[in-house]
């Protein structure tokens, strides 16, 4: 698999407790894990300060589900932003890979930025903005 600019990613491996009847990883483990892909990559990149002072919320998610992935299994999450903010919102791409590396999930899921203080929507600042929108 050839490395992507500006692409986050994290290994995650299926614990018995995210397998489902049918014996693979529950869908709404796949919501859990893109929430934690993301939080991890806004952590990961993300001043100390903005950390405090803003946060996000889920505004949608298109999720395509391409094959499964059984207990034990690992996976390798990745995630980018490929377009810059639209005021509040901005999109996130999250894909979810297979040891043999094909797409089993993936994922667009659009976020809005929110003032943790007040708890109501505010602009993504355009330094922040930088740090996250993946170069072309």
């Amino acid at each position: 698999m050839r490395p992507m600019t500006g692409v986050f990613t994290l290994a995650i491996v299926a614990e018995p407790a995210d397998i489902d009847i049918m014996g693979h990883v529950n869908n709404a483990v796949w919501v859990r894990w893109m929430e934690a892909i993301a939080t991890a990559h806004w952590q990961a990149l993300a001043p100390a300060e903005a950390q405090q002072r803003y946060g996000w919320v889920v505004t949608r998610h298109e999720i395509a589900y391409h094959g499964n992935v059984g207990v034990g299994e690992t996976v390798t999450a990745r995630t980018w932003v490929p377009d810059p903010p639209r005021g509040a919102r901005f999109d996130r791409i999250v894909e979810f890979a297979g040891a043999d590396g094909k797409v089993k999930v993936a994922a667009r899921t659009s976020w809005a930025m929110i003032d943790l203080a007040t708890r109501r929507l505010m602009r993504v600042p355009a330094d922040l903005a930088a740090l996250f929108v993946r170069a072309t």
